[in-house]
This record gives structure tokens, sequence and C-alpha cells, in this order.
């Protein structure tokens, strides 16, 4: 069909790509985030424009972080942009002139993932991404589920303890308070103040504080075996084990995919999330189970997947 742009929203840097049928990026454009919902569409046309000077270009596919509905087209609602029903297609189409699509940004994640990355020898996967949050996306033969009003595969805000921990969508007990880089933090903070003598590496890597322990501490420490940092680990595989056991029963897909930032550790949360995985899997002695997989195209799948489905038809819902 031709060359489309990707176009990836990140909370500092909007980011286009051109991307052939095949998935490689040809070439990209960068451009910081604005504050409001207005200028970040004068970002996107202005990534896009960055990105296909050289190109003829076919299409644009967008990665939007937040509800999108099954037209492709309107964003519902987004947590972190002030957009409600918001016009997207319309808006963007209006400035570059090329026909355009609006995704969810973990399902494009997921997509890609699909199409050039881990899953593509697969015809039914899930993709779980690990960052900040929990998201996800839903492939079914070979196509792209959204749901009959596009918001399918919100993984992240499955309740998993009734009057659990508040969310920041206002409810108590989502998934992505007990599995995400925020929760891994929390685990490693409050098990640092209960034993800080298990935790004399990690803590040196911050202000000697438990409430100075950051994300990228947590990783550098378990690496070099610091305890509290290796059980925050478990901790968090737990959790995702537990919550890839139920979509298992409801999707009975032949493999997860993890991606989002903590799928770079590898093994160090792999290998203990197929335990938990595996542990909590109804009939898991007696049934076929899916393989648990790291993404392969790193921050990368968002903008590639958006470009591929720029090409695809809408899925059936």
């Amino acid at each position: 069909m031709g060359l489309t742009i990707g176009v990836d929203i990140g909370g500092t840097k909007i980011a286009a790509g051109v991307v052939d049928e095949d998935g490689n990026i040809l070439s990209t454009f960068k451009v910081p985030t604005p504050d409001t919902a207005e200028a970040i569409v004068d970002a996107i046309a202005s990534a896009v424009d960055g990105a296909r000077a050289g190109h003829q270009i076919v299409g644009v596919g967008i990665g939007a972080a937040g509800y999108v509905d099954r037209q492709r087209s309107t964003v519902y609602f987004a947590p972190n942009i002030d957009w409600r029903q918001e016009p997207l297609k319309a808006k963007v189409e209006a400035r570059v002139d090329l026909p355009v699509v609006v995704e969810n940004d973990a399902n494009a994640a997921a997509w890609g993932e699909y199409r050039f990355g881990a899953g593509r020898e697969n015809r039914n996967v899930i993709c779980i991404t690990l960052g900040t949050g929990l998201g996800g996306g839903i492939i079914i033969g070979d196509k792209l589920r959204r749901g009959h009003f596009g918001v399918a595969a919100e993984f992240g805000h499955m309740r998993m303890v009734p009057d659990g921990l508040l969310c920041g969508c206002g409810k108590q007990g989502c998934w992505e308070q007990y599995a995400s880089g925020r929760a891994l933090v929390r685990y490693a903070k409050q098990r640092a103040s209960a034993t800080p003598g298990n935790a004399e590496l990690l803590l040196s890597l911050g202000d000697g504080t438990p409430e100075g322990i950051e994300g990228k501490h947590i990783s550098t420490a378990a690496r070099q075996g610091d305890r509290v940092s290796v059980d925050s680990y478990r901790e968090l595989a737990r959790w995702v084990g537990a919550g890839l056991a139920d979509l298992a029963s409801l999707f009975d897909p032949e493999a997860f995919i993890i991606g989002g930032g903590l799928s770079d550790e590898g093994e160090l949360l792999l290998e203990p999330v197929r335990k938990s995985y595996r542990r909590w899997l109804v009939g898991g002695g007696w049934r076929p189970v899916a393989e648990v997989n790291a993404a392969t195209l790193g921050g990368k799948a968002g903008l590639v997947g958006a470009a591929d489905l720029a090409r695809q038809p809408a899925a059936p819902m």
C-alpha cells in the first residue's frame, strides 16, 4: 500500500516516523509535547510534516493514550490530556491533508509487536504494557479486537482487589495499582522502610532514604542481588502472573507478550511472572500453557504499530 507515518504521543515528546510495509522506520521527526490539547494537534501536524519530507505518504496512524471510539476517530477521554470527545482524526486530517486513523497507544504497541516483533509467529496473542501504569491489546484470529465501543483491553483497570488501593481512574483495587512501575516503587519503599539492613545497596543509589527510591535504582540494585529490590520484583511478578492467569481464562491465547519499560529487565521479571502465571492458572497441570515472552520492539512498538494500522481496515468489533 505504500509508506505511512506513525505518531507516538508521549508525555514529553511527540514522535512521528515514516514506516514501510515491513515495519522499517525510514525517518523520524520529534517535537516537544505541549501543555494544551489544541497545541498538541498543532504539534502532531508539525511532526508529521517534518517526518514526511522527501517521502510519498498514503496515511497517518496516531497512538493516543485514552479511550478511542470504534471508528478510530474520536478520543472519548484521555487521562493525561484535556481531551473529552475530541475529534482528533478530523482535526489532524485538516492540517496534514492525509487520511488519519486514531488508535489507543497500547493497542498500537500490541499491533506492532504482533506484526513485526515478538508475536509475529502467532495468530492469538495478548499484549500487556508494564510502565508507569498497565495497558494492553488483544489480537485474536489475526485481528485487533477493540470491542463494540472501541475501548476494550483496558486491563489495568480490572478490579483485582475489592475495595483495594485507590487508582487514578477513581476506582479501587485496579490491577495497575499492583502490577506497574508505580507499584514496584511502592513495594521497594515499603520494604526498605521496614528492613533497611536488607536495602543498603538500593538506598545508596538514591538519597539514602526510602522516599528517595526510584524505579531505576530498583532495577540496578536487583541485578546486583539487593534483597529488597529482588523481593520487590517478585511481588510485582506475583501480581502480573495472577492477572495473566485471569486473562488466559478469558481469551486462551497462545502467547502473552510483555512490553513497556519494565520488560527491559528481561528474565529478572519474566521468570517469576511465568511461575506466578502457572501457579494461578486454572487447570494449569492439565491444559496447554501459553508462552510468556518479552516484547522485542521496545519504544518503537507504538509508532510502528500505529503506522501499520493506518494501512489496515477497522477490525471486526
